[in-house]
């Protein structure tokens, strides 16, 4: 294996999550707070299955980068949600990066075998004119009555006993006459979303409301979501049915357990660890959330980010609870896999710092075909009827930037 170097300095280009690449080789994650690029493959990381039992592998290759500053060495990542699958991280040859604080910064990695990347001219940095489709067919791969009798299904086993929560989700299929591109659908979802953390790691694309966790030094915060309602865009409206989620029982019940579930996971790893009071409302475009803000301290040694990442995967936000119970009724009743659909997806870096989203509100493009997943906690009472409304609500986040007809 060739040794790898990494070098930086001052970066006066746009913004990463805005700047354009020739390289098609394209990913990215960018939050409010910070923006990572990269293009090219200096290393690719193959971890192998159950994924969270090997991601030594990827802290490995990182230690590995000679740099004089660890910061520099970054690998970027999705992970699929089933965890006894593999999953594939990337060190870039080009990375651009930008904090909220004005820290801008091009990291370059080379082998010792190869010169470092030259600097793209202005006019390279231009990608061509992005074709736009002009049709579209959009195909849900189950028919919406059958999925709602598996919400149906659900919660007969819910009141039964077996569980309390079980998270199913559906999955439609976009079939485009012009290929999909990641850097343009990222771009979009950039523009449209600039709250919500958004990502492109190997064709799969998304604008997630919802951080997993991060670790920025002895820091660690979560950010997990549950309990969802949709938006109109009436304000009025808006804020009365955010009243409504707040107060709701269920809602609050769902989401409980799911701040409950990662207080747990992360509580071994904490000298200090505490959670808002109450949750909050968080907007997230066609659909508002409740969330709650949990933050610690991590206790020495402390762990890195992907070791936190292998501890709260999957939260009961997108898995369920009991989990053991909820991932064998949502093995037998989803009949498409999810792939990195609600998958952790993000950066980490030679020090263990980095932050990684739940791969939520994402779409796998590959080709003329866009696949998209939204999901729903379906708990005692549930209503198919209402559940299948929210999954088509939570889509819309991705059709808005998928179909410019």
């Amino acid at each position: 294996m060739n040794q790898l170097f990494a070098t930086s300095a001052p970066d006066d280009a746009a913004r990463p999550d805005t700047a354009e690449f020739a390289d098609s080789d394209f990913r990215a994650f960018a939050s409010p707070r910070r923006g990572i690029t990269g293009t090219g493959t200096a290393r690719a990381i193959e971890v192998p299955a159950p994924w969270p039992e090997n991601l030594g592998l990827v802290t490995h290759a990182l230690e590995s980068v000679q740099t004089d500053d660890p910061t520099n060495a970054i690998a970027l990542g999705a992970m699929p949600f089933n965890t006894s699958e593999s999953a594939m991280f990337v060190i870039p040859g080009d990375i651009r990066l930008h904090t909220s604080d004005g820290e801008r910064r091009r990291i370059r990695i080379h082998s010792s075998h190869s010169p470092p990347p030259t600097a793209t001219s202005p006019q390279s940095l231009v990608s061509a004119t992005p074709s736009y489709p002009t049709e579209i067919t959009t195909k849900a791969l189950q028919p919406p009555e059958d999925w709602m009798e598996l919400v149906h299904l659900a919660t007969e086993r819910i009141r039964a006993g077996a569980l309390t929560k079980v998270v199913l989700a559906r999955a439609i299929d976009l079939v485009s006459d012009v290929s999909f591109d990641p850097e343009v659908i990222f771009r979009r979802l950039s523009a449209q979303h600039p709250t919500s953390i958004r990502f492109a790691m190997n064709g799969f694309v998304g604008a997630s409301p919802e951080l997993l966790v991060s670790r920025t030094g002895s820091t660690v915060k979560a950010h997990p979501m549950a309990g969802t309602t949709p938006r109109t865009g009436d304000p009025e409206l808006d804020q009365r049915r955010a009243g409504e989620l707040l107060a709701s029982l269920k809602n609050q019940k769902e989401h409980l357990i799911t701040i409950d579930a990662v207080v747990d996971a992360l509580l071994d790893s904490c000298s200090y660890l505490d959670s808002e009071p109450t949750p909050t409302i968080v907007a997230a475009g066609p659909v508002q959330h409740l969330a709650t803000m949990v933050q610690g301290r991590l206790s020495a040694p402390e762990p890195s980010v992907l070791d936190l990442v292998a501890a709260l995967h999957p939260t009961p936000a997108v898995g369920g609870h009991p989990t053991a119970e909820a991932l064998a009724l949502m093995a037998e009743l989803e009949t498409v896999p999810r792939d990195l659909y609600a998958g952790p997806v993000g950066w980490v870096d030679a020090t263990g710092n980095g932050a990684f989203a739940v791969g939520i509100r994402s779409v796998q493009l590959t080709g003329l075909t866009a696949r998209l997943f939204s999901g729903v906690g379906v708990v005692s009472d549930s209503d198919p009827l209402a559940e299948l409304a929210e999954t088509r609500a939570k889509a819309q986040t991705l059709l808005g930037a998928l179909v410019r007809l």
